[in-house]
């Protein structure tokens, strides 16, 4: 099947055109002529299979085709995001399909000001993009209404519940019209995905399973360093300068001290490069996103927020500095390259504290992955030997309490302190020198003072 043979308007056949496509991808061949007839779509999908134009060609033609216009501070359609930068993202991608037309696609955020924002909804728009908490703020101020709403998409719902928009997600929800046309999209579907579709969809939605849950891109190729956490810096640091075919490389990291750390080490090296995560100000993240899509930074080192709001063409590798926690952020992760049919490598970084997760990687995805070239350790610094003090603080923030300093070497306990002297109270009937006389202090110039001055009872 052909784009062109899809029963989409010319104006839509145009912008399909001028973006470059011709043939859909297999979720935009099942959903799309589904959604034109006015169904529930419940989507399971990885990132990159292209589902954004699967769910909005056919939002864009039922617009076009319904006839109505949009009313001042409503919006037709909603599509709610997890993060910023995947909201300007999907919001590009339907100005890009609308461009031959009169629809309006506006993209609200927070992190900024909302005075743009709100000026940009007094006239109403018929596509909304958002994110969840900024969505209900501009709600809770009137400057938007749910009222007129016809369609209403939820995606990456997956991330939503991780992030912990869950309730947000509800109040939104509790908000909506009963009719319209509903389209629920994840990348995995454990049982929490499972009962929120049910709160949302209308009953027998149309299915669309495009590849088993959770599993990476078969295109991917996989590497694995086991290595101890003091020498991962080195260690991507030497991968780096050894291989000039990795342009364009993503770093996750899990904290976001850990990747200004990482950013650090590799400025240092002479590697350009730039840290993207939450402490970051919106405008400093759109900066560095921007920049690495022209590549004139060649890593962009990021937290788990960017997991799924970076969408960069010709990513060539990417690296897990930290293995997740959660195994299906992994997915997420290594999502990033391999893009729209090209192949890519992502290497992971696996220290001794986490073989855990890396077996629970390996369960969900059912690959094992395969060790990388061990010729490269002979450029790193000899390994440290660690502390009970410094395995501590690399546990920390991996759920492991924390240990009193006496419990983890007692020769080396805190000595306690001396007892201080016990202090006479002011009352107290203790013997007195012989001689001494006790005196009352005045500040210089107070009443008492010149009280007793003048009666010349003032102490010599």
């Amino acid at each position: 099947m052909l784009f062109s043979e899809l029963p989409l308007a010319n104006s839509l056949q145009r912008a399909v055109r001028a973006v470059g496509y011709e043939q859909p991808t297999p979720i935009q061949e099942q959903s799309i002529p589904s959604l034109l007839e006015g169904k529930d779509l419940l989507g399971i999908a990885q990132t990159g299979t292209g589902k954004t134009a699967a769910f909005a060609l056919p939002i864009l033609q039922l617009l076009l085709d319904s006839g109505k216009f949009r009313a001042p501070k409503t919006c037709r359609a909603l599509i709610l995001l997890p993060t910023r930068e995947l909201a300007i993202q999907v919001a590009d991608c339907f100005k890009q399909y609308a461009q031959f037309t009169a629809i309006s696609t506006t993209c609200i955020f927070g992190g900024v000001g909302d005075a743009s924002q709100k000026n940009s909804l007094i006239r109403g728009v018929d596509v909304l993009v958002a994110t969840p908490g900024r969505l209900l703020d501009l709600i809770g101020q009137k400057a938007v209404s749910l009222k007129a709403l016809e369609f209403f998409v939820l995606d990456e719902a997956d991330r939503m519940l991780d992030m912990g928009f869950i309730h947000d997600i509800r109040k939104v929800v509790a908000l909506l019209p009963q009719k319209r046309q509903n389209l629920f999209f994840s990348a995995t579907m454990p049982d929490d995905i499972t009962k929120l579709a049910a709160t949302i969809l209308r009953p027998n939605p149309v299915r669309v399973e495009v590849t088993p849950q959770s599993t990476p891109i078969e295109r991917i190729r996989q590497e694995l360093y086991r290595i101890d956490k003091r020498r991962k810096g080195a260690l991507l640091k030497e991968l780096l300068l050894e291989h000039s075919e990795m342009k364009k490389v993503l770093v996750f990291s899990r904290t976001k001290h850990g990747a200004d750390k990482i950013t650090r080490v590799l400025e240092k090296a002479g590697i350009k490069c730039a840290a993207i995560h939450g402490n970051k100000s919106q405008t400093r993240r759109q900066e560095a996103l921007k920049n690495f899509k022209d590549e004139k930074i060649r890593v962009l080192v990021a937290t788990d927020i960017a997991a799924r709001g970076i969408d960069v063409d010709d990513v060539s590798h990417v690296f897990n500095y930290d293995l997740p926690d959660v195994p299906e952020t992994f997915v997420h992760r290594i999502g990033r390259t391999a893009r729209a049919g090209k192949d890519g490598i992502a290497i992971s970084f696996c220290a001794p504290d986490e073989e855990q997760d890396l077996r629970a990687i390996e369960k969900l995805t059912k690959v094992k992955i395969p060790e990388g070239d061990k010729a490269i350790f002979e450029k790193l610094p000899p390994p440290q030997k660690e502390t009970p003090e410094s395995e501590m603080r690399n546990a920390r923030g991996r759920g492991f309490p924390r240990r009193e300093k006496s419990a983890q070497n007692p020769s080396k306990a805190p000595k306690q302190p001396a007892p201080k002297p016990v202090q006479p109270a002011q009352n107290s009937e203790l013997p007195q020198k012989p001689g001494h006389q006790k005196r009352r202090r005045n500040r210089p110039g107070s009443r008492a003072r010149r009280r007793m001055r003048e009666s010349g009872n003032t102490p010599n």
